[in-house]
């Protein structure tokens, strides 16, 4: 008898909250029934109008909004495997996304179709493009209209391990690579944070987070099933997210650091505008220990949680819970303690548990992991290795079982919540005529946890400015990846005896005094 797949928990929410308002997104007011109504519509047109079968991928590039979630719905009940897109790519890292998923059908809207057409004479798979709301951009069928042509009937119920959604996440070989994850992983992972954090009928939740990342499937998938309401902010800005969450009384959201510093900012920002929020959780990477003294002495009744996850868990393992966060002291500096079904253990390079207090990889198992990294066995074996999955960061377990992360295993950098592979931003800089070497690096940054540092030297006899070094990378990866910072050396970037640079050389001199080598 199934349990771990989306039927199970949609639709008796569905049933149980029909004439209730439940989804708030501009001029659009939905019921449960309304919303059941369209995600069922949509799951048979996607078969009956466009040939989309239940393992084939539906890509979406796109605002956040009711049709985001409309269409994350009507995948989980069957209808195919969803691939949010993230909005920020380059048009050739789209390009080879869609073609290595062998995408068919993308939904976008005006905004972003424009992206898509970019990328179009390099897609080897795309046959149908939907457009979400109006524009005089190019599509073949309105996502209205295919609502319109649908029937509301269920698809066939998937099976647990069924693969639900491939999610893109950087890759070390510079290229993304796809995260396959099934109905059960998705399904644990939200019941781990039905526990950590609650959901209920109380709820009043803000999509704020871009609904293409990890961060965001929790609520994506659990809010509407627990009967919480959805209030939906296409893009991010500050001024708007104070507005909803005066206006509807939001009381849970979660944002990245850089976004609540943003808010906090804002010119209305006061206290009493946003006094109904309740729950706010942060992840993606670690709170600056002033920005949480001003929350907390800002909001004293705020429960403030962290996760610490990432893509391929679906995505949280570890959490800092409210109670953590009241009591302060050095456990506020941790990433938490493993949720319920999750075990940790640090381990060296030889995988050896090692003991409390000592640092190695991260390294965890639990039921909310994917099932491959998209036809690379080779990746996924290696990620897999010893029964347990590695994370690629460095970390100390204390003796309560908080986790302290010290550095990556990886060569990788998170910026305002995004993650940046550093070869990535190396071979779209490398490529530049005048660069004879380069090497990628984070370096602490205020607002956005870490800034993305290119550290070149120029061949011989050629000249190039940082603007030159920007704009030839912006050719080849998506803006949040482009180097805040160039800097121009004349001596060669020192390199190991397996001639790599040697990053912690390069990177020791912007982090010393600093807690930790990652921000």
């Amino acid at each position: 008898m199934k349990e771990l797949v989306y039927h199970r928990q949609l639709l008796p929410a569905l049933e149980r909250n029909a004439s209730r308002v439940g989804f708030h997104d501009g001029d659009y007011h939905g019921t449960w029934d309304q919303h059941g109504d369209r995600v069922l519509r949509l799951a048979n047109a996607l078969d009956t109008e466009l040939g989309v079968e239940q393992g084939d991928r539906v890509a979406i590039l796109a605002l956040n909004g009711h049709q985001y979630l409309e269409l994350y719905h009507a995948c989980y009940l069957g209808a195919g495997v969803v691939n949010p897109l993230n909005l920020r790519l380059a048009a050739k890292e789209l390009a080879f996304i869609l073609n290595d998923s062998g995408t068919e059908v993308v939904f976008t809207d005006f905004l972003f179709s424009g992206l898509l057409e970019q990328a179009r004479p390099e897609l080897e798979h795309l046959r149908t493009v939907v457009l979400i709301g109006e524009g005089d951009v190019p599509h073949d069928v309105k996502y209205e209209d295919l609502i319109s042509a649908g029937k509301p009937s269920l698809p066939e119920e998937p099976e647990e391990s069924d693969p639900v959604v491939l999610m893109y996440t950087g890759g070390t070989t510079g290229l993304p690579k796809g995260v396959l994850l099934s109905q059960r992983a998705e399904m644990l992972n939200l019941y781990h944070v039905a526990v950590a954090v609650g959901l209920g009928e109380d709820r009043v939740y803000l999509h704020q987070t871009p609904m293409f990342h990890a961060a965001s499937m929790a609520a994506v998938l659990g809010v509407p099933a627990l009967g919480g309401q959805s209030v939906f902010i296409p893009l991010f800005e500050p001024g708007q997210v104070i507005d909803l969450i005066d206006q509807y009384k939001v009381n849970q959201t979660v944002m990245v650091p850089t976004m609540i510093a943003m808010v906090l900012q804002h010119p209305d920002c006061k206290p009493e505008r946003l006094k109904s929020l309740e729950y706010l959780t942060y992840g993606a990477s670690p709170m600056p220990g002033a920005l949480l003294k001003r929350l907390m002495e800002m909001f004293p009744d705020l429960n403030i949680t962290q996760g610490y996850g990432m893509t391929e868990c679906s995505s949280v393992l570890t959490f800092l819970t409210e109670e953590d966060h009241r009591k302060g002291g050095e456990p506020l500096s941790s990433a938490g303690r493993a949720m319920i079904g999750v075990s940790i253990s640090i381990q060296d390079d030889e995988g050896k548990i090692l003991p409390p207090g000592e640092s190695g990889e991260v390294c965890a198992r639990a039921g909310n992991f994917m099932d491959e990294y998209w036809k690379r066995p080779k990746e996924t074996e290696e990620a897999f290795r010893g029964g347990w999955y590695h994370t690629g960061d460095m970390g100390k377990l204390d003796k309560e079982g908080y986790l302290y992360l010290v550095d990556r295993v990886k060569d990788m950098i998170v910026t305002g919540g995004e993650n940046v592979y550093s070869v990535e931003v190396e071979n779209a800089i490398a490529s530049h005529p005048a660069v004879g070497q380069v090497a990628v690096i984070g370096i602490p940054n205020e607002k956005w946890g870490e800034q993305v540092h290119a550290i070149v030297v120029l061949k011989e006899g050629q000249t190039a400015t940082e603007e030159d070094i920007v704009n030839h990378a912006r050719e080849a990866i998506a803006g949040y990846k482009l180097p805040k910072s160039v800097e121009f050396r004349d001596e060669p970037i020192p390199l190991s005896g397996a001639m790599k640079p040697l990053k912690r050389e390069l990177r020791k001199p912007y982090w010393e005094g600093q807690e930790r080598a990652v921000n």
